[in-house]
């Protein structure tokens, strides 16, 4: 299996999240971290849009979402993730995911989704804190057809021909996110999908912004200029956005972003709110 550095600064990266607890390799770890780090770190894919490069390394990862206050998609997300679990001593693995989320039946997405199988103890979790406005709060045990709560919805895994399959349970039924297999992805893997993300003319990423945080009774969700607040007794209120200077103030006191100093950043706004 390909190795990444894990030698992130985990002082660093506990400061970017709130987190202050034990930092021993466990359950309790693992969720209070998953936990804080979705509250944090907004997802968010304004370097697609922007048309600047998405680097996987850990030194890039530390520096964007990290020192540099921004958020970012499952790939750089997710791989951040890795990197501090693999520094507190816990087992990961890599895995890949095909999209169910929004799609229409019988479409087979490529595997454009990352998230980790962590095992503790001989238990097997898989963690997962980039899948935008639905993304996991907490981790879930690999046990399928059980309702599993987290501090936001409830989820299951199914199973279907060795295949794992996510579901939420929202709006009173289980709607499907996405589908993976036990295969090791290696880092290879992800740069390659990574790239296809964040560069195909005919991803979403380059196109829509898409941004997402989850709050301690909410969650938020930015589509282009359609702000979304979903609370978790069903309730949801929106707003359009109908300025870039709204657009900014949103992204920046509602997403807790750090907007990047690119001069192109306003027109590239500007265009959501048209």
């Amino acid at each position: 299996m390909e190795q990444l550095s894990n030698t992130i600064n985990l002082d660093g990266y506990f400061q970017r999240i709130g987190y202050k607890g034990d930092r021993s390799a466990t359950l309790k770890t693992l969720q209070a971290i998953h936990l804080h780090h979705t509250k944090s770190i907004a997802f968010e894919n304004l370097n697609s849009l922007l048309k600047q490069p998405v680097s996987l390394n850990l030194q890039s990862l530390e520096k964007k979402l990290i020192y540099e206050g921004r958020g970012g998609y499952c790939f750089e997300q997710n791989l951040l993730l890795r990197s501090v679990l693999l520094a507190l001593g816990f087992k990961v693995k890599n895995l890949a995911a095909r999209v169910l989320w929004n799609v229409p039946a019988g479409i087979i997405t490529p595997r454009t989704h990352m998230l980790l199988w962590v095992e503790i103890d001989e238990l097997k979790y898989i963690a997962d804190v980039g899948f935008g406005g639905i993304t996991l709060t907490a981790p879930l045990s690999v046990i399928p057809e059980i309702t599993q709560t987290t501090p936001h919805e409830s989820f299951r895994l199914i199973m279907v021909d060795h295949t794992y399959i996510l579901q939420a349970y929202i709006s009173q039924e289980w709607k499907s996110l996405y589908y993976f297999d036990l295969q090791e992805q290696q880092i290879a893997d992800y740069e390659v999908s990574s790239w296809y993300v964040s560069t195909h003319p005919n991803s979403i990423f380059i196109s829509t912004l898409m941004v997402a945080r989850a709050d301690e009774n909410c969650r938020y969700t930015l589509l282009n200029n359609k702000l979304r607040i979903h609370h978790l007794d069903g309730g949801t209120e929106s707003r359009v956005l109908k300025t870039v200077a709204d657009l900014r103030t949103t992204l920046e006191e509602v997403f807790c972003l750090t907007l990047p100093e690119i001069s192109s950043l306003d027109d590239t706004l500007s265009q959501f709110v048209e």
